[in-house]
């Protein structure tokens, strides 16, 4: 009975490693991609670059996406980590040059910034924290996926201004569902690939943000 006991402990281990693992280097390569996200982002708003529009914008964002799941098993995956998230930094500056044009947007370009990131790591330490399952909400994120891309794009053929706000309030909670999701999958052994966990929960901050920015501003009236 003691062989098949140590053998159990050493597959608890190891697994336990691979997670611990699978955790640095998610929120490693999540760090060092939101820097130079926001590097890029940084640049945009010094160039004063015009918004490249929703086709530009919907094109390269799923591309790339593409490119970095294809990729995702080698250090090709890393690049094209970088490369999307620069490029979706670099698209957000127009954006953030935008609301800092306004009265008050410093003030709301820090409090969805601050409000993103509490979010953000309450969220993940919940899950890591309590090693809760919560593979249940894929079904929630597949529907709120075609939902909201959907609303995306009903939005850019006509004027849905009125319920842009719902749309925002839809994107964050879609976003703090897959934050709960990504980290649970990866505590519990589901997602082992780093460079996938890191893309979707970058999505999923890069999301949190730009909605909190646009209810924030229209709360103010702004």
């Amino acid at each position: 009975m003691a062989e098949p006991n140590l053998i159990s402990a050493r597959t608890r281990t190891a697994t336990a490693v691979q997670v611990n693992n699978v955790l640095r280097n998610t929120y490693l390569l999540l760090g060092m991609t939101l820097a130079f996200s926001a590097a890029t982002a940084l640049v945009s708003m010094a160039m004063n670059a015009p918004y490249p529009g929703f086709l530009i914008t919907i094109i390269g964002f799923f591309g790339l996406l593409y490119a970095v799941h294809k990729t995702a098993d080698s250090a090709l995956g890393i690049v094209f980590a970088f490369l999307f998230t620069g490029f979706l930094g670099f698209t957000a500056g127009p954006i953030l040059n935008a609301y800092l044009s306004l009265a008050n947007g410093p003030n709301l370009v820090a409090s969805a910034l601050g409000t993103t990131a509490a979010a953000f790591v309450g969220l993940s330490a919940y899950a890591v924290i309590t090693r809760r399952d919560f593979s249940f909400l894929s079904g929630f994120l597949v529907v709120g996926f075609f939902v909201l891309m959907g609303a995306v794009v009903l939005s850019w053929l006509f004027d849905l201004s009125a319920f842009s706000v719902a749309i925002s309030c839809g994107f964050v909670l879609f976003a703090s569902a897959a934050i709960l999701w990504q980290t649970s999958a990866i505590v519990h052994g589901g997602e082992t690939n780093y460079i996938r966990a890191t893309v979707t929960l970058y999505v999923s901050f890069y999301n949190l943000f730009m909605s909190l920015l646009h209810i924030f501003g229209a709360m103010g009236d702004d």
